[in-house]
């Protein structure tokens, strides 16, 4: 696997097999009672349900026959020859998923093309933030929420985090593709495919004995609530710390980002009510649902360990060691969600990147001329780069596919 190889993974980043002899986490702070009002949303009304006890009703009910009539090999041969936007779904598949796929990829009526297109230039221009932010910030944050951690672990992909990893990486570089929702883009391909997995996901894992054990009473996992915090994880997070690294965003790229993440929750299946329509309607949300949630699990310690193994490992030709690599995540995270998921202290590597981080940033924004920035700064920089390409090259060898069981351990 370009220098990966399992053996190693299992030495630097934590055998995952020891996952097998987890028991019951930590209950997770209990969240908040939904007061979040869809008036704030991109409908601008609705019925004001809790999403935790909403979930994806046509969907599930489609992939749960799909699976129990064993079409899933089938289908997912099918499903690996839809790979643009402009595409129809293809002929081979039975009946009821190419009829669901026609409708679930039919962009919502107030996405704007407008918008759509500045968002992909935007992303554009501040790839190399965005993608530390998504991808490093984001994957230390979903091990410190709970639910996602163990559904992540005792679902199939969980016995192989490489390709996890992979998978989930098709969808978010989608999502910042400069042909994102472009007739040749994907992202419409990644997400109606994520859609049906998280269904598939929803009929096998409460058949899990070893996930049911750790639910904390959840039955059905994945609800609308549960997608929301993911994407609060990614896209909430994200402008909040551009705007913490002082990155110049103008309030019209500002609006273009979240329309784009609006389309894709969409796209998703989250309800239109549920979907922010502004940012302080995201915070707000995200303060509610997110943050109060993040708690530390043995599923999450070890799939950080694994995640920061893999970082570290492929930035090591480079000279970037592991504790730079811990305290780049802890960086990026802060000290509660690090501590939460168990990434080490370094002293010496914190104080480090604290100096030269800002500076980077600055330098890039051309706050500051380049005499300034400190010869490390580039150091890190380059272990972001490298981390970016490991996983977008690794997302160029695989698909997103509908599992028929879940981890061998956790059947």
């Amino acid at each position: 696997m370009d220098g990966l190889s399992r053996r190693r993974m299992l030495l630097t980043g934590g055998a995952l097999g020891a996952f097998g002899a987890l028991g019951a986490a930590a209950p997770a702070a209990a969240r908040s009672l939904w007061t979040w009002s869809p008036a704030a949303s991109v409908a601008g009304a609705g019925a004001g349900v809790d999403p935790e006890w909403v979930w994806d009703e046509e969907v599930d009910q489609l992939i749960a026959a799909v699976i129990d009539r064993g079409d899933v090999p089938g289908v997912n041969e099918q499903l690996r020859t839809w790979t643009r936007n402009d595409q129809p779904p293809p002929a081979g598949l039975p009946a009821d998923v190419r009829d669901f796929m026609a409708r679930a990829s039919q962009l919502p009526s107030w996405a704007e093309r407008g918008k759509l297109e500045a968002a992909a230039k935007f992303s554009e221009g501040r790839s190399l933030y965005l993608n530390v932010l998504n991808g490093i910030g984001g994957g230390m944050l979903s091990t410190a929420i709970p639910r996602e951690a163990r559904s992540v672990y005792h679902s199939k992909g969980g016995a192989d985090m490489e390709d996890r990893v992979a998978k989930t990486s098709l969808l978010g570089f989608a999502i910042g593709d400069l042909k994102a929702y472009r007739a040749d883009g994907d992202c419409i391909v990644q997400a109606v495919k994520t859609r049906m997995v998280h269904a598939a996901v929803r009929h096998l894992l409460p058949r899990s004995p070893a996930w049911t054990q750790g639910s904390g009473g959840q039955k059905i996992p994945i609800s609308q609530a549960d997608i929301l915090v993911t994407w609060h994880s990614l896209a909430t997070y994200a402008m909040q710390k551009l705007l913490e690294w002082k990155v110049r965003v103008t309030p019209t790229e500002a609006a273009a980002y979240l329309h784009v993440w609006q389309v894709t929750a969409h796209m998703l299946g989250v309800r239109d009510e549920y979907i922010p329509a502004t940012w302080d309607a995201a915070n707000a949300q995200s303060q509610q649902i997110l943050d109060p949630i993040l708690a530390t699990t043995r599923e999450g310690v070890e799939l950080t360990d694994i995640l920061l193994g893999q970082l570290a490992e492929q930035t090591s030709p480079g000279g970037i060691d592991r504790p730079l690599v811990n305290a780049f995540a802890r960086y990026l995270v802060g000290d509660r969600v690090a501590d939460m998921d168990r990434i080490p202290r370094e002293p010496f590597w914190e104080k480090t990147i604290e100096l030269v981080w800002p500076k980077l940033v600055a330098y890039r924004e051309g706050l500051i001329q380049l005499p300034l920035v400190p010869p490390l700064a580039w150091t890190v920089d380059e272990a972001a780069r490298q981390y970016i390409l490991f996983y977008l090259t690794k997302g160029k060898g695989t698909a997103i596919e509908i599992p028929d069981t879940n981890r061998p351990a956790s059947r």
